[in-house]
Parts: structure tokens; C-alpha cells; sequence
């Protein structure tokens, strides 16, 4: 646990774009300085964070309504009730080294059936970095894929088989990232290009992925929401 760190990076707008109108409690672990919560909270989420960073918390709680400091390695704060309609976890994972414990307590403290855990994680194998060590680069930096406080890696099917073996049912799970257009993109109207990255992240989301993104439930309450429709559409 460094309670030194203060990260205070953008917001991660694909991961923003999947929340939904009807949602409104949100816990964002790893919250950094609160730049997703800042989002949240003017579209009018209840937001409540967790971080390992004293001076992070002091940043975050512009915009959340309540910071925990905690070492999420531990797993969740003991004292966090199950409430949240939204757990989201973006860029944490990889951090952890024992993510089972942390995952089988946000299971926990989903608040109903509907809930839902939304991960996001770098791509190893995302095009520039396969390139660089092909020709024998590791460079470890302070942030991005090669961030030095990265423990773990996955790729699309080891980050669902982790939720999956958690007691999750991933719902959906996409790739952000970007072709290489090169010098290209400079004369291409902005939307095309868009819709290359778009297309290129869909069809090989290994390779085009900066990062990738998932959406999972409980899969008990997964299950028996299934069932529940099943026994609603029934004959008497």
C-alpha cells in the first residue's frame, strides 16, 4: 500500500459511455484524483471511492460523496454496505496480486441483480507493444502498458476466465484502442478514422486494443433473473 501516489489522469471516456441512465450508486476503486467520479458525479451519480492515497482521497472527494482509504489488496473496506449499482474497476486489476479476494467481495457489495462490475485493463499485446518486443524492448515506465506497478496481465479470455472463476457472467466485453494509420490520420476526417479504430478494435481486439473493457453481473443473479423471464413468459 503506497499512500504516496497521487495519480490524476484523464477520465477513461470508454469505460464512462457504458453506464447507464437508470444507474446512480457508484463505487470507483483506484479512484486517483477523482477524474471518473468528476464525470459521474455532473451526471448526477452518488459516487464513493476507494484509494491507497491520503493526498488522492483529498483530491477525490470534490467529487465524490465519501473516499475510503484502503489497500485494495486486502480486498474492500469491511465497513461498505451492498449498495452500489455500479462497481467500477478501471486499471486496478493489474495491480493487484491476489484479484480473487478483491473480487469476491465486490460480489458482495452489489446492491441488486441488476449490478454490475465494470473492468477495464492495458493490453499487453496491443500492436505498438508487441513491435517493441519484438525487437527485444521492456521498458518498464511510470504509467501506460508498461506502468513498473503492473503485477499481473491479461488477455480478453484470462480476464474472463477471472470473473467467470470469481462467480461473475461477463455480459460484454470490448476492446478501445486505435489502428495504425500512421500519417494517414492526419488527412482523414476525424469520424473516419474513428470508425477504423472502431472496426479494427472489433475485429482483432487483441492486436488493436489499447485496453479492454468488460461488463459482468453475479452470475447467481444472472441465473436467476434468466430464470425468473422464463417462468414469467410460462403457460398455467
Amino acid at each position: 500500500m503506497n499512500s504516496t501516489v497521487h495519480y490524476d489522469g484523464p477520465s477513461n471516456e470508454a469505460v464512462l459511455r457504458l453506464f447507464l441512465t437508470t444507474e446512480r450508486t457508484v463505487l470507483d476503486l483506484g479512484c486517483g484524483a477523482g477524474s471518473n467520479a468528476r464525470v459521474l458525479q455532473e451526471r448526477g451519480f452518488v459516487v464513493h471511492g476507494v484509494t491507497a492515497s491520503v493526498s488522492e482521497k483529498a483530491s477525490a472527494m470534490q467529487w465524490c460523496e465519501q473516499v475510503f482509504i484502503h489497500d485494495l489488496e486486502q480486498g474492500l473496506p469491511p465497513e461498505l454496505q451492498p449498495n452500489y449499482d455500479v462497481v467500477l474497476a478501471s486499471h486496478v486489476l493489474e495491480h493487484i496480486r491476489q484479484p480473487e479476494v478483491l473480487l469476491g467481495d465486490i460480489r458482495r457489495i452489489l446492491g441488486t441483480p441488476t449490478s454490475r462490475l465494470i473492468v477495464a485493463i492495458p493490453n499487453l499485446l496491443f500492436y505498438k507493444n508487441r513491435a517493441a518486443l519484438a525487437l527485444g524492448r521492456v521498458e518498464y515506465q511510470d504509467a501506460g502498458l508498461m506502468d513498473e506497478t503492473h503485477y499481473k496481465w491479461y488477455t480478453f479470455d484470462s480476464c474472463q476466465q477471472l470473473l467467470e472463476a470469481a462467480g461473475f457472467r461477463v455480459d460484454r466485453r470490448v476492446a478501445d484502442g486505435s489502428a495504425p494509420l500512421g500519417p494517414v490520420r492526419r488527412i482523414l476526417p476525424s469520424s473516419a478514422s474513428a470508425r477504423i479504430d472502431r472496426l479494427c478494435c472489433r475485429w482483432v481486439p487483441g492486436l488493436f486494443g489499447y485496453q479492454l473493457i468488460f461488463v459482468a453481473r453475479s452470475a447467481n443473479d444472472a441465473a436467476g433473473e434468466a430464470e425468473a423471464h422464463r417462468g414469467d413468459g410460462a403457460e398455467p
